[in-house]
């Protein structure tokens, strides 16, 4: 939103707080985890954005990718999911299912992906239910990094 156009940076407001809380529970730090968004500018009134504007900084993503060459790639909410799968089929369907990154070349064609809520979601849906399956999406990813999983739900 305003406070990442503001500062330059990706997730700073509200629900960067929140990321940054998901990303020290998975037992990383924020320094160890490439955070970029789909579009590289804020639309208008701070709204989704359309898929031309999603399409237009596409070329930008694939870069980064490329440079940076993830082990995984966890797309938070809808826009981040529906353009890296190339997909229409909504977050509430996706996320929790290993999906492939689509061949955007340098041999990232098949990298994992795992989709799950856009932080700003989960704190607009504050439900036990929402932050169980995020933890879960999470929980996933640790175990494909070898990361130790808590045997406790964090919530």
């Amino acid at each position: 939103g305003a406070e990442e156009d503001k500062q330059g940076r990706p997730f700073v407001g509200r629900a960067g707080e929140l990321l940054t809380k998901m990303i020290i529970a998975m037992g990383l730090t924020r320094e160890q985890v490439y955070i970029a968004n789909v579009v590289k500018c804020r639309p208008p009134g701070n709204r989704a954005p359309t898929v031309d504007e999603v399409a237009a900084c596409r070329e930008h993503l694939d870069r980064q990718l490329q440079i940076i060459r993830p082990k995984v790639i966890v797309t938070l909410g809808n826009p981040a999911t529906q353009n890296l799968l190339q997909t229409r089929v909504g977050i509430t369907k996706l996320r929790g299912q290993w999906e492939e990154l689509g061949d955007i070349g340098e041999g990232l064609t098949g990298t994992p992906v795992m989709p799950t809520f856009h932080p700003a979601y989960i704190l607009r849906q504050y439900t036990q239910e929402n932050r169980q399956k995020a933890w879960a999406d999470l929980q996933a990813v640790m175990q494909f990094l070898g990361l130790e999983v808590a045997s406790k739900t964090r919530g």
